[in-house]
């Protein structure tokens, strides 16, 4: 399985960007889907998480601002990510599990197994 972000980039304060992470593979078989990000000098951390039954959990920082969603058809999944703010700006990344993950390790790095190479999210003041 390969997963490949796209849609990042330079934006201002209070724009919106969608990020896509297409798989290729049995990318439509994984138990759960999450976009993560780190910023310079920070750990990695969950911003949104999606189970195959389509539950959805989001870092409390990115709520209703960001929305997760999955394009089965297209093995795609995305990050509508509004009203963004300069402290959003990092890497991000999509990242995917066969295994089984309880709500609350949804955002825990280590319970994925397939990770993408990550695109760059930077929004000035």
């Amino acid at each position: 399985v390969q997963l490949v972000e796209s849609g990042g980039g330079s934006v201002q304060a209070g724009g919106s960007l969608r990020l896509s992470c297409a798989s290729y593979g049995y990318a439509n078989s994984f138990y759960a889907m999450a976009w993560f990000r780190q910023a310079p000098g920070k750990e990695r951390e969950g911003v949104a998480a999606q189970m195959d039954q389509n539950d959805a959990r989001y870092a409390d920082s990115v709520k209703d601002r960001f929305t997760i969603s999955k394009d089965n058809a297209k093995n795609t999944l995305y990050l509508q990510m509004n009203s963004l703010k300069p402290e959003d700006t990092a890497m991000y990344y999509c990242a995917g599990t066969y295994r089984f993950l309880k709500w609350w390790d949804l955002f825990r790095p280590d319970g994925y197994n397939y990770w993408g190479q990550g695109t760059q999210v930077t929004v000035s003041s």
